[in-house]
């Protein structure tokens, strides 16, 4: 019978810049040997592989510049990073060292900005572009950055935000962005998105709250869509509808120089062939610069919001099987030692797709198996791929472990997981190790979190907040006056609480009419 790697080998191009099998039939992640890190930490684990951020900014800064130079084109690419896809420090601080600019979605962004600043990390002259429904305090953050010289740019996202930026900046010029509703995919529940101002707006707000204030300038158009940047015709349709508008925006506002084209560059999701980035940025360069020209306009600056992209691929989930259960004649289980729903929940939540591989055992023949995790929910499962209906693994005897990868899971999963709080049935957030190389290329890791504990939990679900809990001598009191009160309602005792008293002033109260009853 043919071995996992011989199937593997007959599927894909294997192996990849990614992905090999050492002499020990035990799989290598960009070259890092990870049966060491399981040996040295254990399962579950997460784990990022922090040079692949620098990585990806630098392919997508190097495919912009190439078609930028190809095309003649006349406007500047600058790259964001979407922190909500990972509001971590170390992916934060990672990114950052790449000279990258950064996107908001949050009041809670604010702070992190600011922390940021303190550590260096960030300078005044950094973007900040602040996307999202904003609310009061969102708004008084931003207006703080603006009036102590930091580079925000609030992306409007409803016509009344405006009015907040009138009466709390002080600042002499505050620059403004327009995210523009665009039209959903045609499979979608809804025609046009929420987010955003719909396109018969746009002009009406910037007449009568941008031109008219001689402190605020028009400086960006937003677009984004949910698809991502995908050669559709739903895509390009979209895309060029919002160069028309930026076509006729910048002819009766001179301000107006950029576009920020949103994110959704793809991340591989399957071993198979991946995204022909290059000709997919040439395309979005070459439709801008001809949309452009034809209308006489100078051609835009460009801004991205990449956060899948930045940070997807540099990560990474292991379980250890920890039984395997027949349960009928043709379904076989493996039990992980983690769970689906809680650890990747977009799996669960959006049947999202990753790259799954074994990490040892590559030599032993492969069956079709169902991944099953820890939680009581029916769905809690993992049993296809993104090329095939079905799942492989290899055969492992009785005295064999076999240790399972799930690749590029970076983005997204921690927040929507609720990072450190409480899990669906209580399963603890796994260990989380950081991966990197020293000046000379050597793999160096470090533990950013240990496997969540029950105190934590306890913490959270309020079984350490000592004013829950009563006095035994309080509980005896409050029994003996509440059996006084059933054999006589209408005694003193029942009738001389003071309406509104505390608990705890009541059980004061309720001793002391005890003691001068006896």
């Amino acid at each position: 019978m043919k071995s996992y790697i011989d199937l593997i080998q007959q599927t894909f191009e294997f192996p990849t810049m990614e992905f090999h099998v050492n002499e020990d039939n035990e799989l290598l992640f960009n070259n890092v040997p990870l049966m060491d890190i399981i040996k040295e930490h254990g399962t579950p684990l997460k784990i990022n592989y922090l040079p692949k951020i620098g990585e990806h900014i630098e392919n997508a800064r190097m495919f912009f510049r190439n078609a930028i130079k190809r095309f003649n084109y006349k406007g500047t690419y600058t790259y964001c990073y979407c922190t909500k896809s990972s509001h971590f420090s170390f992916i934060l601080e990672e990114a950052l060292k790449h000279n990258i600019h950064l996107e908001t979605s949050s009041s809670f962004d604010i702070p992190i900005i600011r922390e940021l600043y303190r550590r260096g990390k960030v300078s005044k002259s950094t973007y900040i572009l602040a996307n999202g429904f904003k609310r009061p305090l969102y708004t008084q953050y931003l207006s703080e950055l603006i009036n102590e010289g930091f580079n925000a740019i609030p992306i409007l996202d409803n016509l009344k935000e405006i009015e907040a930026y009138e009466k709390s900046t002080t600042a002499e010029s505050v620059s403004f962005g327009i995210r523009i509703a665009t039209d959903e995919e045609p499979n979608f529940a809804f025609y046009t998105s929420r987010l955003g101002i719909r396109y018969n707006d746009v002009n009406q707000l910037y007449k009568e709250k941008i031109e008219s204030n001689p402190r605020f300038k028009l400086k960006m158009l937003h677009f984004f869509i949910n698809s991502g940047i995908k050669d559709s015709a739903y895509y390009w349709s979209e895309l060029t509808r919002f160069m028309f508008k930026y076509c006729e925006m910048q002819k009766m506002c001179p301000d107006l120089d950029s576009i920020d084209i949103g994110g959704g560059l793809p991340i591989q999701t399957s071993l198979q062939t991946g995204f022909d980035y290059q000709q997919m940025i040439d395309e979005i360069i070459e439709n801008v610069q001809w949309i452009c020209n034809k209308n006489n306009v100078p051609v835009p600056h460009i801004f991205t919001e990449f956060g899948s992209y930045t940070v997807g691929e540099s990560g990474a989930v292991i379980y250890k099987v920890i039984d395997k259960k027949l349960q009928n004649d043709k379904e076989l289980w493996y039990m992980i030692d983690g769970s689906f729903i809680t650890q990747l929940p977009d799996s669960w939540g959006m049947n999202q797709k990753y790259i799954m591989l074994p990490i040892n055992n590559w030599d032993n023949p492969y069956q079709k198996v169902n991944l099953g995790g820890l939680t009581c929910d029916s769905q809690d499962f993992y049993n296809s791929e993104m090329h095939s209906s079905d799942l492989y693994m290899p055969i492992i005897g009785d005295d064999e472990t076999q240790y399972i990868g799930f690749f590029h899971t970076g983005a997204y999963q921690e927040s929507l997981g609720g990072y450190g709080g409480i899990q669906h049935c209580l399963i603890p957030a796994p260990k989380h190790v950081l991966v990197d190389r020293d000046a000379e290329g050597r793999i160096t890791t470090k533990v950013f979190a240990d496997e969540q504990d029950s105190e934590s939990m306890l913490r959270i679900l309020g079984f350490r907040d000592e004013s829950y809990v009563r006095s035994d001598d309080s509980d005896e009191t409050q029994e003996t006056i509440s059996g006084r009160e059933k054999a006589d309602p209408d005694s003193a005792v029942s009738k001389s609480i003071s309406p509104g008293t505390s608990k705890s002033a009541q059980a004061e109260e309720l001793a002391e009419l005890a003691e001068s009853k006896n």
